[in-house]
C-alpha cells in the first residue's frame, strides 16, 4: 500500500540550494516520487511512496526544528501517484507575486475544520476560494466567492472584489493551506481586519469533518487529478465542456497545443477522441486517446538521481 503526502511550511531557509540537494538525496533513498519546491521562505511538496517510506520521510522532516509547525495530509492510494521526482529551488514555495509577504510572521487566523464548519454559514461571514478557476469549477464550498483567476499570482489584482465584504469575517480556503497563508497575509496588509483561513485546506476538512457542503471534487496536483472529499452530502457541480451534462471526469485535451484541463464525459471523450472541441479533434498533432485523458511525458530512461546533476532551480 502507498500513501500521498501533501504538506508545506513557511520558515527561513538560509541555503535553499544546499537544502534542496540534501532533501533530494533523502527522497532518493526512500524511493519517493513527486514535486517538491524549496525556497528561502520554506518547503512545499506532494510526494508518494510506500507507507514505510512515507513514515520515514515524515520523521526525518519533523526532526528538523525549522519544520516543527509542518503538518502532513495523508491519503491512502494503491500505487505511486507520480512517475518522477522533482525537487526544485524557486523564489517562492507557491507562485504568488507576493515575495515580500512573510506568512510565518503574520497571516490570517487559522481555523480548524470544525471551527470553519461552524462559522461558514453565519450571516457575518463570507467564504472565499483563493484557488484558480479550473480548480473551483471542479469543486468548491457552497456559496463560496470565487475570484476568476487563472493563476494564484493574479490574486492581488482581484482583492478589490472583496472590498464590499470588509465589514464581514473573511474565511479563505484552498487545497492544502499554502495559498491561504499568503492570501490572508496580503488581505491584512490591505486593511482587512477579520481574516481567517481553513487550516489544512480542503483535504484536512474532508479528513476531519467529512467534507460537508464541499460541492463537487477537489482538484489535486498528482496523478489522481481529482479526489472526493465530501462523504456527508456529496454532489457533482462540474459539467462536460462539450454536452454540458454533469461530469466530474477531468481530462487533458488530446491536442498537445491546447492541452486544456477540462471536464469531459466518457461519451463525448469517445466522440471527440479526447479533445475539447471539434477543432482540436481535427488537429494533425492530436494524441491517441486511450480513454483516460492523461498523457504522461515519456521518461526517456529518466531516473530520479539524474535530478541531482541535470538541473538547478
Amino acid at each position: 500500500m502507498y500513501q500521498v503526502l501533501l504538506y508545506y511550511c513557511y520558515t527561513q531557509l538560509d541555503n535553499p540550494e544546499q537544502f534542496r540537494d540534501e532533501h533530494h538525496r533523502l527522497c532518493l533513498d526512500l524511493d519517493l516520487r513527486g514535486r517538491i519546491i524549496v525556497a528561502a521562505e520554506g518547503l512545499n511538496g506532494t510526494v508518494s511512496g510506500t507507507r514505510e517510506a512515507c513514515a520515514a520521510y515524515m520523521a526525518a522532516v519533523k526532526a528538523d526544528p525549522r519544520f516543527a509547525a509542518l503538518e502532513f495530509k495523508i491519503d491512502e492510494v494503491a500505487s505511486h501517484a507520480f512517475q518522477k521526482l522533482h525537487v526544485r529551488v524557486k523564489p517562492e514555495i507557491v507562485h504568488s507575486s507576493l515575495h515580500h509577504m512573510r506568512p510565518h510572521e503574520k497571516t490570517g487566523q487559522h481555523l480548524s475544520p470544525q471551527e470553519f464548519k461552524e462559522l461558514k454559514d453565519r450571516a457575518d461571514v463570507v467564504v472565499v476560494d483563493v484557488r484558480s478557476d479550473y480548480e473551483y469549477n471542479l469543486g468548491r464550498f457552497k456559496n463560496a466567492v470565487t475570484l476568476d483567476i487563472e493563476n494564484f499570482r493574479d490574486f492581488p489584482e482581484r482583492v478589490e472584489r472583496l472590498e464590499q465584504f470588509k465589514d464581514k469575517k473573511i474565511l479563505t480556503y484552498c487545497t492544502g493551506g499554502v495559498k491561504c497563508e499568503k492570501a490572508t497575509a496580503f488581505l491584512l496588509e490591505q486593511g482587512f481586519e477579520n481574516v481567517y483561513q481553513l487550516h489544512g485546506g480542503i483535504i484536512k476538512y474532508g479528513h476531519e469533518v467529512g467534507g460537508e457542503d464541499f460541492e463537487g471534487q477537489c482538484y489535486v496536483f498528482d496523478g489522481r487529478v481529482a479526489v472526493d472529499v465530501n462523504t456527508v452530502n456529496p454532489s457533482v457541480i462540474s459539467r462536460c465542456r462539450h454536452c454540458q451534462q454533469p461530469s466530474a471526469r477531468m481530462v487533458n485535451c488530446a491536442n498537445p497545443h491546447c492541452n486544456d484541463h477540462l471536464p469531459l464525459c466518457e461519451s463525448c471523450g469517445e466522440a471527440l477522441g479526447g479533445a475539447c472541441s471539434e477543432a482540436c479533434a481535427a488537429h494533425p498533432d492530436k494524441r491517441p486517446y486511450d480513454g483516460t485523458g492523461t498523457y504522461p511525458k515519456q521518461s526517456n530512461h529518466y531516473t530520479p538521481a539524474q535530478g541531482l546533476a541535470s538541473y538547478r532551480g
